[in-house]
């Protein structure tokens, strides 16, 4: 019988775990979890009584080619797809000199299409962004978005749009992150058009949404019931608590293609177990940590990709008056603390409660600054609580807090990321696969898709024994 592992227990881990099920349905599959959780940076939690994320908050609706998200398509395939919930169209804001002001729109990701439409906010070069006869990108050459940007638009428009907008998703910076990785659509209108602001429009029009499209969507009572949906939908063996410490070759078997030993558990009692087939679905430290003993040139570049780590403060606030907004995004230039917050009880309206109390969560950490995270968490809610004061007014003390820390969360995808990683794969045999957001971006639908893809490489591979 064909067994496979999959390594991680986090939506990538899982959504690799459903496809093998689908793809190879006499298989033994067992998903393998370090902690004692499923579901990795989705996780729900309660605040007075209300069920709030402590990770991951909603996905987007479609994926960059205008299709179906594969997280929409993943929760219409077990049976969520009537529990999904969007958003309530509310504008967001932008922190600017301690103000706050409407995130302007015609951007992409912040790099605007249209000039007139960010001069309240920031005050783009204009005059750099000339038509010099050819386009903005050599074939296959990958730069820093930030580079970018103020080459052609000057560095307002950075710090004031682009790199809160990149920092909300990825708490990094836009001068250390990947075009072609981030921001794929505009990398390859950029090697086309000859202006960058042409190239947005270009980006823009090649991925339309049709109007009064949602563009998020969420599991009404919270993602974990998407884990524990996509889990049981799987059918795999779930091993929780069982870190795996080894992966190598196995002695040789009868029978066509190689098989690999895994080591789990406690270091005084290992269980050592044998599989036709390997999904690594675990952030790249770990990852490359195993890869190290598997065959091939493909833990250096998986082990180079670095993390940021971030921390999330909730608040419950009795009867404060938030603004009519979804949230906002405050630039690293602002000086503050947080760098992003939502207003939860706002922003999706079937958590709003009729005793008033309103729910907000904000966003603590960039790249480089893990020494913010440092202290303890009663100050994080202080002084988070005090930043928000400042900028949507005097807010009352909360009557519940939590706060949740992420160590090592979000990648950073310095350019050249997807050629390290192409490179990384192709070292690899075909019963080994990576998956998750180390390697195709970050976000519920990137890495269901590339848990999906490497189901598919693994099924693939031993449909091709098979035969």
């Amino acid at each position: 019988m064909t067994r496979v592992a999959v390594v991680g227990g986090g939506i990538a881990g899982l959504a690799t775990a459903l496809r093998l099920r689908e793809r190879l349905p006499r298989a033994t599959i067992t998903v393998y979890e370090g902690s004692g959780a499923l579901g990795g940076k989705l996780r729900t939690g309660e605040l007075a009584g209300s069920p709030v994320e402590r990770g991951a908050e909603n996905f987007l609706v479609r994926d960059p080619d205008g299709g179906e998200s594969a997280a929409v398509a993943l929760a219409r395939r077990v049976g969520l797809a009537g529990e999904l919930v969007h958003p309530a169209p509310r504008p967001a804001a932008l922190a600017v000199g301690g103000r706050l002001r409407p995130v302007p729109g015609g951007t992409l990701v912040g790099v605007p299409g249209d000039l007139e439409k960010v001069a309240a906010v920031a005050r783009p070069a204009a005059e750099l962004d000339r038509d010099a006869g050819r386009p903005l990108l050599e074939p296959g050459r990958d730069v820093a978005v930030g580079a970018l940007v103020r080459r052609r638009l000057g560095d307002e428009v950075v710090d004031r749009l682009v790199d809160p907008m990149l920092g909300g998703v990825y708490a990094g910076r836009a001068d250390g992150l990947s075009l072609a990785a981030t921001m794929p659509g505009l990398a390859a209108a950029a090697r086309v058009r000859h202006t960058l602001t042409g190239a947005v429009r270009a980006a823009m029009a090649a991925a339309p949404r049709p109007p009064g499209t949602p563009v998020f969507a969420t599991v009404a009572g919270g993602v974990s019931r998407l884990v524990e949906a996509v889990a049981a939908a799987s059918g795999a063996d779930l091993r929780l608590g069982l870190p795996v410490r080894e992966l190598s070759p196995a002695p040789p078997e009868a029978g066509p293609g190689p098989r690999w030993r895994l080591v789990l558990g406690a270091t005084r009692a290992p269980e050592v177990v044998t599989a036709d087939a390997v999904v690594l679905a675990v952030p790249a430290t770990p990852a490359a940590r195993l890869l190290a003993g598997v065959p091939g040139d493909a833990a250096a570049p998986v082990g180079a990709l670095e993390y940021a780590s971030v921390a999330l403060v909730a608040l419950a606030l009795p009867a404060a008056e938030l603004p009519d907004l979804s949230g906002l995004l405050v630039p690293a230039a602002e000086g503050m603390l947080i760098k992003a917050a939502t207003f939860f009880t706002t922003k999706w309206p079937h958590t709003r409660r009729p005793d008033g109390v309103a729910l907000v969560r904000a966003s603590v950490g960039r790249y480089g600054e893990e020494q913010a995270l440092q202290r303890p968490d009663e100050d994080l809610v202080d002084q988070a609580l005090k930043e928000l004061s400042g900028l949507v007014g005097p807010l009352p003390a909360p009557v519940e807090s939590f706060v949740q820390r992420w160590g090592g969360a979000l990648p950073q995808y310095a350019p050249g990321h997807l050629e390290r990683v192409a490179a990384a794969r192709a070292a690899l045999p075909g019963t080994i696969a990576l998956a998750g957001a180390a390697y195709d971006g970050v976000g519920i639908p990137a890495c269901v898709r590339s848990g999906e893809t490497a189901a598919d490489v693994i099924a693939a591979t031993l449909e091709q024994w098979a035969a």
